[in-house]
């Protein structure tokens, strides 16, 4: 048996976007995993704030030319690449002009929220598993940093649970406060689903109070980590309420213990 592989999936990632909890994390992390002697890859949206000169991103040509569907319309899928001397590790980006070349992440100068972060947001989380797929990369975990990548744990328990690459996938969603739900409108139901879903396949991402991505998250994914420092009240009742292996937020530059999570995960696919 190989080793064991592990995908990381995040919205943001040190030194390509500004520090916050998930862009530390999503730095430290996989170099702790590979040196771990796991096999490791990072995914991420190439946002315009992203300086393709100064990082040294080139486009992977054998990933590139694929066309991602949303709200029918197609979209091509630009991979590109950068590495990490320091951590001898390579970060690819998933990219895309309507989408990511933009000056601002999620808002404009004005500091309005772009009214298409919802595209935005299925386009990257379909485009994730699509590039696995091109990849040819079986994870034997994917784990998920951020709201962007919430629909993940959702497609691979549904639109791609047929498909022999994730068959025995364990999804892992690290829960933090930021969201941005507050700025969607139920064209999310429509344009989330993907592939045959319907609208109903994410009853788990609806709430009293309206959409609530962390909640389908939690639903869908194998496991759960505290990322945000204290979470608020109606996260950590899902969290509980899901009853699902769980890995508290870990002292800084201390990522050991997300080894032994991970292995424990492994130990159920093994059994399964």
């Amino acid at each position: 048996m190989g080793k064991k592989k592990v995908l990381i999936v995040t919205q943001e990632m040190q030194p390509y976007t500004a520090a916050s909890e998930i862009a530390k994390i999503a730095r430290q992390l996989p170099q702790h995993i590979q040196e771990s002697g796991l096999e490791i890859r990072v995914l991420m949206p190439r946002f315009g704030t992203i300086n393709e000169r100064r990082h040294r991103l080139h486009e992977v040509v054998r990933l590139s030319g694929m066309n991602i569907i949303v709200d029918d319309d197609d979209y091509p899928l630009i991979i590109k690449v950068a590495s990490l001397p320091e951590a001898r590790m390579q970060v690819y980006f998933l990219d895309n002009d309507d989408f990511f070349r933009r000056k601002n992440i999620f808002t404009d100068e004005d500091g309005s929220y772009y009214p298409d972060n919802v595209d935005r947001m299925v386009f990257f989380c379909k485009g994730v598993l699509e590039t696995v797929r091109k990849f040819g990369w079986p994870p034997d975990i994917v784990h998920c940093h951020g709201w962007m990548t919430s629909l993940v744990p959702f497609y691979l328990k549904t639109a791609y649970k047929n498909d022999p690459l994730f068959s025995r996938v364990k999804a892992v969603y690290s829960v933090f406060n930021e969201t941005l739900e507050n700025t969607f409108d139920d064209s999310f139901f429509t344009k989330a689903s993907i592939n045959n879903l319907t609208a109903e396949d994410l009853n788990a991402y609806q709430s009293e109070e309206g959409i609530h991505l962390h909640q389908g998250a939690i639903a869908f994914a194998d496991a759960l980590v505290q990322g945000s420092s204290e979470l608020d009240d109606p996260l950590e009742k899902a969290i509980l309420a899901a009853n699902k292996p769980f890995l508290p937020q870990q002292p800084e530059e201390d990522y050991s213990a997300y080894l032994d999570f991970y292995e424990a995960l492994f130990a159920e696919e093994e059994v399964s």
